[in-house]
């Protein structure tokens, strides 16, 4: 028995340090970030690239702060012309009459309303915008969900990230934080997301020199660099559609760019049950997108491999300064993405859950191993390879 405590007190050492080391890269991004940013907002820093943009938006349903985010892209302060393109499978959902509610508010802005009838795989957001390209005027794309929310220099600073020389710029992403609605579910989804995915993201872009997916809160492409990877059609059964797109342009040889622009998406007020389906769908897409990365996911989890090693270690005295070390970088990494990057006030507020949102990223990550299964809009899919397939019943 003292072999294996010993053999799991060093183990959990082991991984609380590697876990440290990540928190020491994540600050790195972040600062890298930072510096780049600071730039771009030098007053007429690229400002005369405004070409006409079509901005896609699928929707299904209404959410609970979607009519906010349709009337923040309406007044936008962009120098080029923009048009906007709601996609609806069905012509009774109840979004149309909040898009015909929208054309009546802003006349000015050109509004259409696109019926999307076709089924081209698993993926139903995917299937429509494949048919709402067909109308969009504008080489330029602009793709995002229903409920982001924008500023009014949003398209200003999306179409910046085409600009510059070198390498072409096939994608433009961005930033995003989670807006908790009320619970405590939906209040560690959000925190996760300011403090740990995009955490996550800026590690990936510093250790590998650039952006190489792509995040669904904007997906900002030409018509010419989607022909060449085959389309929104040719993604239409894959689960992570949008790190899919930034993977393929990014293996096509385009440049995959972040942009100085944060948006704001809803994070709904969660059951326990609906939180841990949308986790898992989470953790599951991102295995099979990025399964190297994912599998070194497990490591960054500083603060819950040093609680492990004060249990191991019978509370040991240099257990206890390990941990408060890892906890300062944890805060550290916490404040600088979630506050200093993303400006998100929610992370102040929730800060002393970080223990627990940490500890329930551990658990999905181990569970997500445990089974393909991913739950999504009631259905239920097996993941293979990135790609959706139905369950059948019965």
């Amino acid at each position: 028995m003292e072999s294996v405590a010993l053999v799991v007190e060093v183990g959990s050492v082991l991984l609380t340090l590697a876990g440290m080391a990540y928190a020491a890269i994540a600050l790195l991004g972040a600062r890298s970030f930072e510096r780049e940013a600071r730039t771009a907002d030098v007053p007429g820093f690229m400002r005369d690239f405004a070409p006409g943009v079509s901005v896609l938006k699928p929707v299904r349903g209404v959410d609970a702060r979607m009519y906010a985010g349709f009337v923040s892209h309406c007044v936008q302060q962009y120098a080029g012309e923009f048009e906007l393109l709601f996609g609806v499978s069905d012509a009774t959902d109840p979004a149309v009459a909040e898009v015909e509610r929208l054309r009546g508010e802003f006349p000015e802005v050109a509004i259409r309303l696109v019926a999307c009838p076709r089924r081209l795989g698993a993926n139903g957001k995917v299937s429509n915008l494949a048919q709402m390209v067909e109308h969009a005027r504008f080489e330029h794309l602009v793709v995002n969900d229903s409920d982001i929310r924008v500023s009014p220099k949003y398209l200003q600073r999306v179409m910046a990230g085409f600009e510059g020389e070198g390498t072409p710029v096939g994608l433009v992403t961005a930033p995003y934080i989670g807006r908790a609605e009320r619970g405590l579910w939906a209040r560690l989804e959000s925190l996760g997301i300011a403090t740990d995915f995009f955490a996550g993201v800026l590690s990936a872009r510093w250790l590998e020199g650039e952006l190489r997916f792509g995040l669904g809160s904007t997906l900002a492409v030409t018509k010419t660099a989607l022909a060449g990877i085959g389309g929104f059609a040719a993604l239409a059964d894959q689960l992570a559609d949008d790190y899919e797109l930034g993977a393929r342009l990014s293996a096509a040889g385009y440049r995959v760019v972040l942009a100085h622009e944060v948006v704001e998406t809803t994070v709904p007020a969660y059951t326990l049950r609906g939180f841990c389906e949308h986790q898992l769908r989470w953790s599951r897409s991102t295995r099979d997108s990025r399964r190297w990365g994912y599998l070194g996911l497990g490591v960054t989890y500083c603060l819950p491999w040093a609680l492990a090693v004060v249990v191991a270690s019978g509370g040991a005295l240099w257990s206890w300064s390990l941990l408060s070390v890892a906890a300062l970088l944890r805060v550290a990494v916490a404040l600088q993405v979630g506050v200093g990057v993303l400006r998100d006030g929610q992370v102040l507020r929730d800060l002393w859950l970080l223990p627990l949102r940490d500890g329930f990223g551990l658990f999905f990550w181990a569970w997500s191993y445990a089974d393909d299964t991913v739950v999504w809009r009631g259905e239920r899919f097996r993941l293979r390879g990135g790609r959706l397939h139905a369950v059948r019943s019965g």
